[in-house]
């Protein structure tokens, strides 16, 4: 199982105090700090996320968005970890057609800050929403038995999760009932686009071969 974790949690003092007595302990609490996404070096949106896997969740929200279709429309990506300054930030150098294509749309959406919880923040239009994908065949079935049982197989792929409390999860769980790729965040779409890019990055898509499971609730932006 590839698992998407990283730097999501930091240790900080606490003091509890009960009546006249002061205790003095660490806790560790979830991360979230903004990414800046660029595309061919011009600014496209700043994220709120947790750290520790920018470069699939710059692709995964790149493709969620419809910017990039296709692995072949990524030349590279420019990542700077362990920089102070520019470790904040991903830049997704796609081809020229992309480009010119992203330029005529770019009315469709609107530059802001978004935070762990946006789902359709920089959206302007309901027409901005339609997309033109087509239904994905399903030719195979899971067992009701495994399918009860994806909520724990997806509470044991959240390691960052067990030491703060504080993160969402994702999986992708194959119809044997075994999960294939997994991934947390302060924010459940960062989650669920940190596992697309993953797998946009290892030319598998589409996913029809697996079950998504989340922790929150299966929103509208997320299907």
């Amino acid at each position: 199982m590839e698992s998407i974790t990283g730097p999501g949690s930091r240790s900080v003092p606490v003091t509890t105090c009960t009546g006249i007595t002061r205790d003095q302990h660490c806790d560790l609490v979830a991360i979230e700090a903004p990414l800046e996404v660029r595309i061919n070096g011009e600014r496209f949106a700043v994220m709120m996320r947790t750290p520790g896997a920018d470069r699939p969740l710059a692709l995964g929200f790149l493709f969620s968005e419809a910017v990039i279709d296709d692995r072949d429309d990524v030349v590279a990506v420019d990542e700077w970890p362990g920089d102070p300054v520019l470790g904040n930030r991903v830049n997704v150098i796609v081809t020229e057609r992309v480009a010119r294509t992203l330029r005529e749309h770019t009315g469709d959406r609107r530059h802001v800050a978004m935070t762990s919880a946006c789902g359709l923040c920089g959206r302007v239009s309901v027409e901005s929403l339609a997309r033109d994908a087509v239904p994905l065949p399903v030719c195979w079935s899971i067992d009701a038995g495994r399918v009860a049982g994806i909520p724990g197989h997806l509470r044991a792929a959240q390691p960052v999760f067990d030491g703060t409390g504080g993160l969402h999860g994702a999986a992708l769980v194959r119809h044997d009932g075994e999960v294939a790729a997994s991934a947390e965040d302060v924010g459940r779409h960062n989650a669920v686009d940190k596992i697309v890019g993953t797998m946009f990055d290892a030319t598998r898509l589409p996913l029809n071969e697996f079950v998504l499971a989340v922790s929150g609730r299966a929103s509208f932006e997320l299907v």
